[in-house]
């Protein structure tokens, strides 16, 4: 078996609107397609016996067993792979249970389908799978337990931590949306304007003082000192001669911590000799130069955490540690406690795994134990010097407990530091008692609280912390979101999102929108080239001086990862043409029109999808939505028309010489359709066409008929607003028009506006596509031989897979079936094709430039249109100016 190609989906896609992550493999299973499961001696018994949970895969029969009962009757291995990629996902403590397996066009080919958690163990997952699925069709031994541990190093590595993770999904569960900045935990709520940004715990509103402070723990303990907080009496020291000093000073036991550690890094407690002082600071030294010595507080360790200022939970934390049974070895103790299902790799579960690392081997040295050692039944022994649960600590919820004297405390010691998410370190016998009864002490204060040990305690009740952050965060009555206007199709997609972002602009926002020839904020270029997938529009989404997003979702984008966002407000879909047919195992139109889906099934269900009405395909479309619909056409007595705005509906209209919008049966005039300079006074019947949805998106997101009335008589098509849109330069003695036509339909589109354009000869620079079909390229060479009366083939600048000639010969083919007579012209650069048509262009002849790389042609035609209207200023041609 061949892997021809492994995607990731990262937002609603082709194989699913809902389930935005997805490993897409295509995989040749080559000779497998003759060999069915049942055709395989021992391969559903060796399966079964491999992956017992599989058990519980109902597939297709909907009953428990349901997998194996295919693999017994018989089926491809492609299924089978898809099944062992979701199974070793839950396996290594991911659950997944998505997944489908289609074929393709081509025999043995393909497509695997799942979904996955972290991406990165997807790709793995996909990987894996197929070799299991090879040694279990060999017969072959295989070492399941490597993968599985493979994948939990791969997804602790990647995933985002709990406190983190913890945030991000109270906020999903607000329908706020959110994008990872970094492979760490630098996270986006929210987009545009509206965002804000998290990183682990600290959040976009908090202090960047109150941060330092908090990370300088000599500097929070004066701080609170000085305000009568209780605090344990210490000092900072630098060398072995300050810790002598200190020592006398303060006297054993002692804690010894770095001044700028975190998370009990570098910490030791509990110093009874010289040795272990000293020991103790070298260790606290690796982390930080100054190292704080103070006096260890006797007592149970305690977490009380303030988000907003407000007191939301309290934590009993305690070291990892196992208890002597009288028989056990230390080692054995361990087992026997990590045996506990709670209990797994990193952060999968509820409690992390107790590991055997430098500082347990130290605190055995130091007690004259040894691993080999049985404990005293009843015997305590703590591991670790800290209470993290990262290293195997446990956590006991006690928030209902804490006397309110320590929560007015924990709630002044937030407001002293200035930290609205403060992680408040306490060490006292009993935290319903006030501090100063007990001799209670704040050990430090953090400004990262770790949030697991109150989300999933080990004893107690589990605490939403997450919730007040959110609310902190966006509080009632304000938005996270800001309106997204997506637009896809086959043609007009470039104009309708321009077009659609003046209004924006004119209405006094500032947009963001992405385009086939770069990423503009407002209106500004800041990112050159094809910028139509979901990388670009996560670019205008980041941008935080954005307040709306116009964003062209084009076919590939959709494909090679999904959409960019999750929802939109307004999608629309102007049409759907044969292109770009047999990539990506798309086919059809039929399938293509499904891709195009994509976008207005992601509608919110408070917002519009906007479809052509003319289009069979795309008013298809309305049928699977869950949206309001709103529709335009070109025919203003469309039946369809007419029974979507019976039913109360809106739509958009040519009628009478105007675009018109149609609510219900009442009708709003926006403008003539000949004061629009987009429609090259009505010539352009595509333009028209461009303008319908554009005009019906402003009019759903309440824009005033009058300013959109203006944003339409301001849009100038040209270079700078409309690049390579049917851009005309007029020359002295001819006219040259460049636009991006790139299909059959686009040529069909040009075709009709040249018959209303008088010229004395026609010509066309032409190009063909490597990645087409020879049907399409010999479309296009007939549809140009229909249109010119001259033609000139120039080649692309990327051939896709094929040879010039290849192409060249497919052009001429089609010419030659539609104008044998056809003059044709070759050329290897649209830069010389661009000039041979220049210098040999003839009296009021009209010249179309067909081109793929829209800036370079521009360039070309601006500097001969420079050269012939240069000029010069005489001075008695100087208004008001004495001779």
């Amino acid at each position: 078996m061949k892997i021809l190609d492994i995607r990731a989906m990262r937002g609603p896609n082709y194989w699913s609107i809902r389930r935005h992550k997805l490993i897409v493999m295509k995989l040749d299973i080559e000779d497998m397609e003759q060999r069915p499961t049942n055709k395989i001696p021992g391969f559903p018994e060796r399966l079964e016996k491999m992956f017992p949970g599989m058990f519980e895969h109902r597939c297709s029969e909907d009953f428990a067993g349901g997998f194996f009962h295919r693999v017994r009757e018989g089926t491809w291995i492609g299924h089978v792979i898809e099944h062992i990629a979701l199974e070793i996902q839950t396996l290594a403590g991911m659950d997944c249970g998505f997944g489908r397996t289609r074929s393709t066009a081509q025999l043995g080919m393909y497509n695997v389908v799942f979904d996955y958690m972290e991406e990165k163990v997807g790709a793995y997952a996909a990987k894996a799978a197929v070799r299991i699925a090879e040694a279990l069709t060999d017969g072959k031994e295989y070492d399941l337990a490597e993968d599985i541990q493979t994948m939990r190093e791969i997804r602790e590595d990647e995933r985002l931590g709990p406190s983190t993770g913890s945030i991000v999904d109270e906020a999903k569960s607000r329908g706020i949306p959110w994008i990872r900045l970094n492979r760490h935990s630098l996270v986006q709520l929210g987009y545009g304007v509206n965002q804000h940004r998290i990183q682990a715990t600290v959040a976009s509103t908090t202090s960047s003082i109150a941060v330092e402070i908090a990370c300088d723990k000599e500097e929070t303990k004066n701080l609170l000192e000085a305000m009568s907080i209780p605090v344990p009496r210490g000092r900072v020291v630098y060398d072995e001669e300050d810790l002598v000093s200190a020592i006398h000073r303060i006297g054993y036991p002692l804690v010894v911590k770095p001044v700028g550690g975190n998370h009990g890094r570098g910490a030791t407690i509990n110093i009874k000799s010289w040795e272990e002082a000293v020991a103790a600071l070298a260790i606290a030294k690796k982390i930080s130069r100054g190292v704080i010595i103070e006096k260890f507080i006797t007592g149970l360790d305690h977490r009380l955490l303030v988000v907003n200022f407000k007191f939301v939970a309290g934590a009993k934390r305690t070291p990892a540690m196992v208890t002597g049974d009288g028989k056990s070895t230390i080692y054995e103790l361990i087992e026997i406690v990590n045996s506990d299902p709670r209990r797994g790799y990193g952060h999968e579960k509820v409690l992390t795994a107790i590991k055997v690392d430098d500082m347990t081997k130290q605190i055995l040295e130091e007690k004259n134990l040894k691993l080999e050692t049985v404990l005293k039944k009843g015997e305590p022994l703590y591991l670790k010097r800290t209470a993290n649960l990262s290293t195997g600590g446990t956590s006991t919820d006690v928030t209902d407990i804490v006397h309110p004297d320590n929560v007015f405390m924990a709630e002044r010691i937030a407001r002293i530091i200035n930290l609205d998410i403060c992680g408040i370190d306490i060490m006292t016998p009993d935290i319903s008692v006030p501090l100063y009864e007990n001799n209670g002490a704040v050990l430090e204060v953090n400004a990262a609280p770790g949030f697991r040990m109150h989300v999933s305690p080990a004893e107690g009740i589990a605490r939403n912390v997450a919730e007040p952050v959110v609310d902190m965060l966006y509080p009632p009555g304000t938005t996270a979101r800001i309106p997204i206007i997506a637009v896809t199709g086959t043609n007009g997609k470039t104009t309708t999102t321009r077009l659609i972002a003046h209004i924006v602009k004119t209405m006094g926002h500032k947009p963001g929108f992405t385009t086939t020839d770069g990423i503009y904020i407002q209106n500004r270029m800041v990112e050159r080239g094809d910028c139509t997938g979901p990388l670009s529009t996560e670019f205008v989404l980041k941008d935080p001086t954005v307040d709306y997003a116009i964003l062209e979702c084009a076919r590939g984008g959709i494909l090679k990862a999904g959409l960019g966002f999750h929802n939109c407000d307004v999608g629309i879909v102007t049409n759907v043409a044969a292109d770009h047919l047999g990539l990506k195992d798309i086919n059809t139109v039929e399938e293509m029109a499904r891709v195009k889906a994509v976008v207005v099934e992601s509608v919110l269900s408070s917002g519009y999808a906007i479809l052509n009405a003319d289009d069979d395909l795309v008013y298809e479309m309305r049928k699977n939505l869950e949206c309001n619909v709103a529709l335009f056409s070109m025919d203003e007595n469309s039946k369809r028309i007419k029974k979507h705005c019976e039913a109360g509906g809106i739509a958009a209209i040519v009628e009478n010489g105007y675009i018109t919008i149609c609510k219900g049966l009442w009708k709003i005039r926006v403008d003539k359709v000949v004061n629009i300079p987009l429609t090259f006074s009505g010539k352009a019947a595509f333009m028209i066409q461009n303008v319908l949805p554009a005009v019906l998106a402003g009019f759903v997101r309440g824009f005033k008929v009058e300013d959109m009335r203006l944003a339409l008589e301001t849009f100038i098509p040209s270079p700078t607003q409309t690049p390579g849109r049917m851009n005309l330069f007029q020359f002295k003695n001819f006219t040259v028009m460049v636009d991006y036509a790139h299909n059959p339909a686009g040529f069909q589109a040009i075709g009709k506006f040249l018959e209303k354009t008088e010229a004395s000869r026609k010509v066309g620079i032409i190009a063909g596509v490597g990645d087409r079909r020879d049907e399409d390229t010999i479309s296009l060479g007939a549809l140009a031989a229909e249109m010119f009366d001259e033609i000139i083939i120039r080649q692309d600048k990327n051939l896709r897979g094929r040879t010039e000639e290849e192409i060249v010969g497919l052009l001429k083919s089609g010419i030659k079936k539609a104008g044998p007579q056809k003059p044709i012209h070759i050329f290897s650069k649209e830069s010389e094709a661009i000039d041979f048509a220049i210098r040999s262009a003839k009296k009021n002849s009209f010249i179309v430039i067909c081109s793929d790389v829209v800036p370079d042609a521009l360039e070309q035609i601006m500097k001969y249109k420079e050269e012939e209207d240069n000029f010069e200023i005489a001075k008695e041609d100087i208004p008001n100016v004495n001779a």
